[in-house]
């Protein structure tokens, strides 16, 4: 067994976090998909406005390999199609029946899938449009099962507390987990289990699978922390990963012979309406999520979804997307504060020790609120002591900045995790993890 341990990384005291309790949703009117908010996916729609479709019915395909479909998360009728800037498909709005029906793919036993080939197994996936659940490092994209897979990493852990921990969907599903790990095997025989930081019990019950442990801070559990500290050869960088709740949907697939649509997502941050674990589906309103009721907000919340750290700003009547599974309300932060400059900041998160929120043991409510002017990098260090896969944040952006390609990929650019961390702790307010990423993406999109 490996233990990665990091010093690294960030012990987050914020408030608002999720609790361990786990309450069931109503459906809601409409599900939806979204299309653009799928990196890399350049989608070709099947469907059009007025048309009936089943639960996995493909609603789209990804031009760039056909064979990589996204099938509805609900059955009754295409609504809506909303387009963004250049055509861009932003949702797919299906209007749910009341009784949904499904569409029926072939169901495997676990004696089946041992006499399958992987070539079967993975065009039943892509068939199922569950094949999109499985991406690769260090881009991130959907994984290519026609390239070589050094390994699969399937992450237990969730080191960022606002989104879904595993001793909750691993409830009485351990034996389904074990049969998703089967699966993955059959696709490569490097399957390598991350148990997350602490003592979850129900992990205990799948210690006979784990391969890596983790010791640190967020976001020590991350698959491209754990490959970065693990790897004996550059040829591991393509490496596959899984969370670790998808695989409980491959899996369910294949038993069910079903488009997996239950999900178990989170609801947290200091202006949630209730901060818990949640029973629901795939693509639900954010309103029906956030608990707002008749479409309203509380006063000044900002809706991230996706994760604090790693998710992305939407509005109140969009919907979760494919990969989220995490809805976090924050105030926004643009409030003026009344002598703020004489305040010693006890209450105000910060890494360093400027405030006095350095000796606050509890945690802090947060909001978006850059608290600050941005400017040049000061070359204070504090995103290097933070970055869990030991680059230099601020020589990095600097070449990203003089687009020296080659420079970007020395200081360790593609070693990124996209944790935000760097952001999260500059005092010059510079978005680096933006940068970065969106650096990664152009260097990718030039590959492919």
């Amino acid at each position: 067994m490996i233990t990665v341990k990091t010093p690294k990384g960030c012990k987050l005291k914020i408030a608002g976090k999720p609790s361990l309790d786990l309450d069931r949703l109503a459906t809601p009117a409409s599900v939806a998909m979204l299309p653009a908010r799928i990196p890399f996916v350049k989608p070709r729609l099947k469907v059009k406005i007025g048309d009936r479709v089943k639960i996995g019915t493909p609603l789209f395909e990804d031009k760039r390999r056909p064979a990589i479909q996204f099938g509805s998360p609900g059955g009754g009728v295409v609504d809506e199609i909303c387009f963004g800037p250049r055509r861009i498909i932003k949702a797919i709005v299906i209007r749910l029946d009341d009784n949904e029906e499904h569409v029926q793919f072939t169901s495997l036993t676990a004696q089946d899938i041992e006499a399958a080939t992987r070539d079967d197994l993975i065009k039943a996936m892509q068939d199922g449009g569950v094949w999109p659940f499985i991406k690769a490092l260090p881009f991130r994209d959907i994984a290519n099962p026609e390239e070589p897979v050094p390994g699969i990493f399937v992450n237990l852990g969730a080191s960022e507390p606002f989104l879904p921990q595993s001793q909750v969907y691993l409830r009485n599903a351990t034996d389904l987990f074990e049969s998703g790990i089967n699966l993955l095997r059959k696709l490569t025989p490097h399957v390598y289990v991350t148990r997350p930081p602490g003592k979850a019990p129900v992990v205990k019950a799948l210690k006979h699978l784990i391969t890596h442990t983790c010791k640190g801070a967020y976001p020590v559990d991350d698959p491209g922390v754990q490959l970065y500290h693990s790897k004996k050869s550059s040829d591991e960088n393509r490496s596959w990963y899984i969370d670790g709740q998808d695989l409980l949907h491959l899996a369910r697939f294949f038993e069910t012979g079903r488009y997996p649509i239950e999900r178990i997502m989170v609801s947290g941050g200091n202006l949630a309406h209730a901060n818990k674990h949640f029973i629901t589906r795939t693509g639900i309103p954010l309103a029906t999520l956030g608990g707002c009721h008749d479409g309203q907000a509380a006063a000044g919340a900002r809706f991230i979804v996706g994760g604090l750290f790693r998710g992305y700003t939407s509005e109140i009547d969009s919907y979760m997307g494919f990969y989220e599974n995490a809805l976090t309300l924050i105030a926004e932060g643009d409030e003026k504060e009344a002598f703020g400059f004489m305040r010693p900041g006890y209450g105000k998160p910060s890494s360093s020790n400027t405030f006095l929120s350095v000796y606050n043991p509890s945690d802090i409510k947060t909001d978006c609120g850059m608290h600050g002017e941005r400017r040049a990098c000061i070359n204070c260090g504090f995103c290097v002591n933070v970055c869990p896969v030991d680059i230099l944040p601020q020589f990095t952006y600097k070449c990203v900045r003089a687009d020296e390609v080659e420079e970007s990929l020395a200081n360790g650019l593609l070693d990124c995790v996209e944790c935000s961390l760097c952001t999260y702790v500059c005092p010059s307010k510079i978005e680096l993890c933006a940068r970065f990423k969106q650096a990664k993406e152009a260097y990718y999109k030039e590959l492919t």
